[in-house]
């Protein structure tokens, strides 16, 4: 089958547009070349003609140096005696030095030497040569360059844009054509199905926390997604479901997702949003109130599927306090051990992010998960690549190789993304 059949156009024009937006981007973010002229100094510029019979304009004279403090002379011995004649005149712009009397061997040239400064005094300056027409103009003051459509030193920012966009579009349109999108079993969101059935049995309800961030963070965006698949299950068994939140906005989404979850199952009498309610901002406060909880409801099954921090090891423990069944993920590298040891079942990092695609079965979702993996794929080839050809290069076959030398070298810089 050919990809101009698997992609439709609705994908190609997507793909396009976006490019094209990022182009433009590139281009008005990148900065001039290099190798462009500056603007010309005001002082650079060429002084233009005098017009013709008009008087030349004076030159202004130099400020005449201040005198130096006169130093003590070595003793020379004496000198012949000079005739008046031969002493030079003394301008007012020439300083003290310039007096000192010199006796030429020929009178003759004294008088042309004396003569000489006054006439290049008086001379008018001689005007600018006007240049020939058509003369190129100066390279100081031409026009600057015109900026590069594409900067060659983007393009692997470009490639990885291309492949990362055109994996996520193949693997979207193959799964929305019904083919069937291989994702690896997950043990904590397969047991959740187990664990509201395990309260049901019990008889007693389930505690649902996501996170204690706000909506602002992808964590508690994937939490209050599972919350919904909860929901469902909830409501099909008639459990209880308790969802104490530590952030308004996040109870607000919360309360409209579950009441969403229950229409679908028909079951929108059984939606207690007193039940899905707002604690306090505060942390250790929001974690008390939940503890509260805990003990007066002894929920059968609790869940943890969002942002924690200090927090997660005294939930765990209160939860584990009354024997419910635990199920925890987060993406918090810092405490994710701690559910590890507390908890039955723990979602380690992106698993929390899949979870959404693994419950629903979403094309679109399947597929942008699958093309995300296939780029994460990709990019750890190239990074071994690269460190197979640096190690190669470093031994004395490799140093001895020159064209095992260029090629690592040239495939590091054409990698490196400034």
């Amino acid at each position: 089958m050919s990809v101009s059949r698997l992609l439709s156009r609705k994908g190609l024009g997507r793909l396009a547009v976006f490019l094209a937006v990022y182009g433009l981007i590139a281009v008005m973010a990148q900065e001039p070349p290099a190798g462009s002229p500056p603007d010309a100094p005001p002082s650079a510029v060429a002084p233009q003609a005098p017009e013709p019979g008009a008087a030349p304009a004076p030159v202004p004279a130099a400020p005449a140096p201040e005198p130096a403090p006169a130093a003590a002379a070595p003793v020379q011995p004496a000198a012949p005696a000079v005739p008046p004649e031969s002493v030079q005149p003394v301008s007012p712009d020439t300083p003290p030095a310039a007096a000192v009397p010199v006796a030429p061997a020929d009178p003759a040239a004294a008088a042309t030497a004396a003569a000489a400064p006054t006439e290049a005094s008086a001379a008018p300056p001689a005007p600018a040569a006007e240049p020939a027409a058509g003369a190129a103009p100066d390279a100081a003051a031409g026009a600057p360059a015109a900026p590069e459509w594409f900067d060659k030193s983007r393009a692997p920012i470009a490639l990885i844009i291309a492949v990362i966009g055109g994996l996520v579009t193949w693997f979207t349109l193959s799964a929305q054509r019904g083919k069937e999108m291989f994702i690896r079993r997950i043990s904590g969101l397969s047991a959740l199905d187990d664990a509201v059935g395990r309260a049901t049995e019990m008889g007693r309800g389930v505690l649902y926390i996501p996170g204690i961030w706000d909506m602002d963070d992808i964590q508690t965006v994937a939490g209050v997604t599972i919350l919904g698949h909860v929901a469902k299950k909830t409501a099909e068994y008639d459990t209880p479901l308790f969802a104490p939140m530590t952030r308004s906005f996040v109870m607000s989404v919360a309360q409209e997702v579950v009441k969403q979850s229950y229409l679908e199952k028909g079951r929108a009498d059984a939606f207690r949003p007193d039940r899905i309610n707002y604690l306090t901002d505060d942390q250790f406060g929001y974690v008390a109130g939940v503890g509260g909880i805990m003990m007066r409801e002894k929920p059968a099954a609790c869940f943890y599927l969002g942002c924690f921090f200090a927090e997660s090891l005294i939930l765990a423990e209160t939860g584990s306090a009354v024997g419910a069944i635990q199920i925890a993920g987060t993406a918090e590298p810092s405490q994710i051990p701690f559910f590890v040891a507390a908890c039955d079942y723990t979602l380690i990092g992106e698993e929390l992010f899949a979870a959404s695609a693994y419950l629903s079965k979403n094309p679109k979702e399947v597929g942008s998960l699958k093309g995300s993996d296939m780029s994460k794929l990709i990019i750890i080839v190239a990074i071994l690549i690269g460190t197979f050809l640096v190690t190669v290069s470093q031994t004395p076959f490799g140093e001895s190789n020159y064209w095992l030398k260029r090629a690592t070298e040239q495939y590091l810089s054409w990698l490196s993304i400034e």
